[in-house]
């Protein structure tokens, strides 16, 4: 599928300044492969750095077409509309781009390798990588992670979308940059287009969720001295049905807690209230111990998404955090990792 000299524009229609352009901003902040366009009518000719805060100089237009005088290889889907159905305009742009030669790279549930009309315009060259297939010969779980003798980091939330994925990716660049052999492991769409691996693990049966979980970290866990999985949905959130498969099939040595500053609520339902994060700390080191039933695990340290911020009211709102739950916190994005990895290794 993609490899890194391959280079992608990025559609992100309404996503730079919206609400549905997490994957792409991800893409944006991590990919390995060099971006030559975003594609957002919204904010074409405007500056990226200054919308997103991303220190990248990539010229946001207006469309595919105008995309290609950039020579992409590859077309990436950034946007995560409401249910992960592809607006039908957007699928035309699509289809213009694999007629003009691109790949395409989709995270959402509109399957396109089965769209007639992309079948009769692909060549042998392109490929459509559809991310969110279940993988074959899947299996229940049995918590054989257990067994392995790596460190296996999960991120875990107090919302959706709070940062988990950007956690768990600042910590492996943290450790590999101290030169341990490390792993991050992709659960949802934009960890998988980061990485290039992964599960999609809403697109995967929930009887066989733990069971995908625990065949991915079984295969990279006997190499590496530390995994990071990337977390995903909230035990707080009653629509999320993720994190439970996840504490199952990784068995965590150690838990990141991950919350927005200031949240109260859950996002959407504020009838849904968030505890004080002491108690949501003991909520999932009690469900991940199971009354005895798996081994301990604590939360090691905080990770708080301070993005909305400016830099005092963020440092402010850490050190309230850290007076809070008595434990190690920092914006991983804004301070680097190091704080979080050294409260792992310690």
């Amino acid at each position: 599928m993609l490899q890194p000299n391959q280079k992608l524009a990025i559609l992100l229609h309404e996503g730079i300044t919206g609400t549905n352009g997490k994957t792409g901003l991800a893409l944006l902040r991590y990919s390995r492969s060099p971006i030559v366009a975003v594609i957002d009518q919204e904010s074409a000719g405007k500056s990226l750095p200054k919308l997103t805060g991303i220190p990248h100089n990539i010229p946001i237009v207006a469309s595919v077409a105008e995309a290609l005088s950039y020579h992409p290889d590859v077309l990436a889907i950034g946007i995560a509309p409401s249910g992960g159905i592809l607006p039908d305009p957007w699928l035309q742009e699509i289809r213009q781009g694999v007629a003009a030669g691109l790949s395409v790279m989709n995270g959402l549930h509109t399957v396109l390798g089965k769209d007639p009309e992309i079948q009769k315009l692909i060549k042998p060259e392109q490929w459509i990588w559809d991310i969110r297939q279940e993988p074959a010969g899947l299996g229940v779980g049995s918590a054989k992670a257990r067994s392995l003798s790596c460190l296996r980091i999960l991120a875990v939330g107090t919302d959706m979308a709070v940062g988990k994925m950007s956690t768990t990716l600042e910590l492996n660049k943290t450790a590999q940059n101290r030169g341990l052999k490390s792993k991050f492991l992709g659960t949802g769409q934009a960890g998988i287009m980061i990485s290039g691996e992964g599960i999609p693990l809403d697109a995967v049966r929930v009887d066989f969720a733990a069971g995908a979980v625990e065949q991915l970290v079984m295969r990279h866990g006997e190499a590496n001295e530390i995994l990071f999985v990337e977390g995903q949905g909230s035990l707080l959130h009653p629509g999320s049905t993720a994190t439970l498969p996840l504490l199952r099939g990784s068995q965590p040595t150690h838990l990141i807690l991950v919350h927005r500053a200031g949240q109260t609520h859950i996002r959407n339902l504020p009838h849904v209230v968030i505890p004080p994060l002491k108690e949501v700390v003991k909520l999932y080191e009690s469900v991940a111990f199971c009354a005895g039933a798996f081994a301990e695990v604590r939360v090691s340290a905080i990770a708080l998404n301070t993005a909305h911020l400016d830099e005092e009211r963020a440092g402010s709102a850490i050190e309230q955090v850290k007076i809070e739950t008595g434990l190690p916190c920092t914006d991983v994005v804004r301070f680097g990792a190091d704080l979080l990895l050294n409260a792992v290794l310690n």
